[in-house]
């Protein structure tokens, strides 16, 4: 396909090496004469200096032959009327990044009137993973699907049954309704099979109905206790969105935010959270504020290096489920190793939303993703798939289909019922299908098989 990407920020660089991986054409448009030149000479692409709303310049970009244009500039205004100038000059579909509150409330009305295909506002998106994070805190990692099936990361803990148990074993002695999908066992990543053999300290993936997720916890030795207060540190627009969330489900918020100005709008805009002005790395201000009680601990500012800190010094002092906000640093699987419990990557965040749209739009054959998210520093995929009537998957056992290696298929959804495939089910068309697999790039349901 061909891209117009408008904006080499921090995602829109995120996603021209993304999309420029998987085959696309792409062109960055950015009135920054350096980061043109860096983009330029970093990957084979095609850059052109210049201002997103400038029909001059979109026709230099070639908008007149472009299938997608994904403004994603620092301003709002800048990113609808890049969209709505596309939308006039190319007939392209377009995605907009939009982050103001005021105009994310009437995203509907926008959406619609200026003719855009999507809008992502990666603060938003960030403040749900965290919400899901908080609503299962045992998890490292929650990835919601279609109709109630859920991938869960999680540790094993050295004490757990799991530890030596076979994946063969899991079946009959946890649940066959649960399916072990991925296993992190060091920088290793393996789509296990019957065989392999879990152990204490491994990071597992598992997908299950989402009913099962406690009970599931319960029998593996994890605690799963409810998480009732949050601590933030930072005031910005992503916690702003999680206690906005959180407030009607009964959890105490409480953001701490150094200036004055900004506590002023929080404590106006969220009469249910609790603000306090000050500097979040004070120590002595944390634990006043009571660092060593709180469930949940949110490094939110925007000093990555501090939100690293932050986060180590809560799980020094506390039993806090810590989650990290991680903007610039590149070595996310360096700060994994520190013992952090989830990095929350705004940019990766966003960057796949829109990789999953990409692909949607690209399908030939009526399967097409319906959800897809990259785990695991994006080396592992789970998306999710229609079955066509055409498609070559369907009517056949899966043990007799040629798949793909490295590839899990981990549940099936057929009119509302969910099913725990084992080789002898069949794949039939209108069945909604999760894999996981560590081969990148899939775009068809057909694309699980060899050759």
């Amino acid at each position: 396909m061909n891209i117009i990407i408008v904006g080499s920020g921090k995602v829109g660089y995120t996603l021209a090496q993304h999309l420029n991986a998987e085959g696309h054409e792409i062109t960055v448009i950015d009135s920054d004469e350096e980061k043109i030149k860096d983009l330029s000479s970093e990957m084979d692409i095609y850059c052109v200096l210049g201002n997103g709303t400038s029909y001059r310049t979109q026709k230099e970009a070639g908008i007149e032959k472009a299938d997608l244009l994904i403004s994603v500039a620092n301003q709002d205004e800048v990113n609808l009327l890049s969209c709505l100038i596309a939308k006039k000059a190319g007939n392209c579909q377009t995605i907009a990044r939009v982050r103001n509150p005021e105009y994310y409330d009437e995203i509907g009305y926008i959406r619609e009137e200026l003719g855009l295909s999507m809008s992502i506002n990666p603060e938003w998106e960030a403040a749900n993973e965290m919400a899901r994070l908080i609503q299962y805190p045992s998890a490292l990692a929650v990835e919601k699907f279609r109709g109630g099936m859920t991938l869960l990361r999680v540790v094993i803990p050295e004490k757990s049954v799991l530890n030596g148990m076979s994946v063969a074993e899991f079946a009959v002695k946890i649940s066959r309704q649960i399916l072990v999908c991925i296993v992190k066992r060091g920088k290793e990543i393996r789509i296990p099979d019957g065989n392999f053999v879990l152990m204490a300290g491994d990071a597992i993936s598992v997908s299950l109905p989402i009913r099962e997720a406690t009970p599931f916890f319960k029998k593996i030795g994890v605690p799963a206790n409810p998480i009732k207060s949050v601590m933030v540190a930072g005031g910005g627009m992503i916690s702003f969105y999680l206690a906005k969330i959180l407030q009607d489900t009964g959890v105490e918020v409480k953001i701490i935010e150094e200036n004055k100005k900004r506590c002023e709008e929080l404590s106006e805009a969220l009469p249910h959270a609790m603000i306090i002005q000050g500097e979040a790395i004070d120590k002595e201000l944390l634990l006043e504020e009571e660092i060593r009680e709180t469930d949940a601990f949110a490094a939110m500012t925007d000093i990555d290096e501090e939100n690293i800190m932050l986060s180590l010094y809560a799980k020094k002092v506390s039993h806090a489920k810590t989650m990290t906000k991680i903007d610039k640093i590149e070595f996310p699987e360096v700060v994994d190793d520190l013992g952090i419990d989830s990095l929350i990557v705004p940019k990766v965040i966003t960057g796949v939303s829109i990789i999953r749209y990409v692909r949607a739009m690209q399908n030939t054959m009526g399967s097409n993703v319906q959800t897809l998210y990259r785990m695991i520093d994006g080396r592992v995929e789970a998306l999710e798939f229609i079955v066509s009537k055409t498609a070559k998957v369907t009517n056949k056992p899966i043990c007799e289909l040629k798949i793909k290696k490295n590839l899990l298929i981990c549940s099936i959804q057929r009119k509302g019922k969910l099913i725990t495939p084992s080789g002898n089910d069949m794949l039939q068309s209108g069945d909604s299908v999760i894999i996981v697999t560590t081969n990148l790039g899939l775009d068809d349901i057909d694309d699980i098989l060899e050759g």
